[in-house]
């Protein structure tokens, strides 16, 4: 059976589509009318079940350094807190959920995976199975929700919204994290820049695409930065028979250099002043916005 592919863009639903020059092997087209970046190919239900119960890693590493970001980010979510309810959309192995759940929110998660579901009801949290857009969930009635590393797996973004929209509270937050494809390392490794996998992520955001999406469909731009700068992933494109493990293990170069970070007060200046210069540069490995349901 041939490969189904995209003849639309993925956002603004333009025919005029163009394979990206450099990116024809990878499979990636951009949309001459609003630039959105995508995979081509089409990857049905199956496939990515498949993938993801037998191709991708998760860790089972959660850094006490992340566990303090955590904090730091739900530190920012309590001004919205009314209903006390919050959705963690892709929820992996729940680290996240626990930690807001210790904070005193009602959590509740969504995953594709069985696996990745029956391990989190484990740690006694909510769980739904199945794409987001086709999920059962009550509307208005999330205060928060969280999508850290998702939006890219997902290759129907505008059901993807439309589903947040109807689900989370007027005045709700929509807090996200996803690669940007402006990265300074896409820029010096091309194709080779692992970010850029199939099936594992299908759509490839910027700044101004994000935005987009989400000011189209009835939510409003409370904040976005770009930051990140990952050795791991540099050395780790260099030579894709790498583990992709690496990245969340305690003996990565990632990691090692976050704690030696955390522990010396001149590292951080330098940190904070490379993020700063990253995020107006807008090249900085990670997108991270928060935007306001309207």
């Amino acid at each position: 059976m041939p490969t189904t592919k995209h003849n639309t863009c993925l956002l603004c639903t333009s025919s005029d589509l163009e394979k990206l020059e450099h990116y024809q092997e990878v499979g990636l087209v951009k949309c001459k009318s609003c630039n959105f970046l995508f995979s081509e190919r089409i990857p049905t239900l199956g496939d990515l079940i498949d993938y993801y119960s037998n191709n991708y890693q998760r860790t089972s590493y959660l850094s006490p350094i992340t566990v303090k970001r955590y904090n730091e980010l739900l530190d920012g979510f309590e001004p919205f807190r009314k209903t006390g309810k919050l959705l963690d959309v892709g929820a992996g192995y729940g680290f996240f959920l626990e930690i807001a759940r210790e904070r005193g929110w009602e959590v509740h998660g969504t995953e594709l995976t069985e696996e990745a579901v029956e391990h989190c009801r484990g740690k006694g949290i909510k769980m739904f199975q199945g794409e987001f857009h086709d999920l059962d969930l009550d509307p208005n009635s999330y205060d928060v929700i969280v999508s850290i590393e998702v939006i890219e797996h997902i290759n129907t973004p505008i059901e993807y919204l439309n589903t947040a929209q109807k689900v989370l509270r007027k005045g709700g937050l929509f807090y996200l994290t996803t690669p940007n494809f402006n990265s300074i390392l896409r820029y010096r490794l091309k194709e080779q820049y692992n970010v850029i996998e199939y099936p594992n992520h299908l759509c490839y955001y910027t700044s101004r695409t994000l935005t987009k999406l989400f000011t189209e469909n009835g939510f409003q731009p409370m904040n976005m930065k770009t930051t990140g700068l990952s050795l791991t992933r540099l050395r780790t494109s260099k030579d894709k028979e790498k583990d992709s493990g690496e990245f969340v293990c305690e003996t990565s170069d990632d990691e090692m250099l976050r704690f030696k970070i955390e522990r010396n007060p001149a590292l951080r200046a330098l940190k904070y002043s490379t993020n700063g210069m990253l995020n107006i540069l807008n090249v900085g490995d990670s997108l991270k916005a928060h935007f306001i349901k309207s």
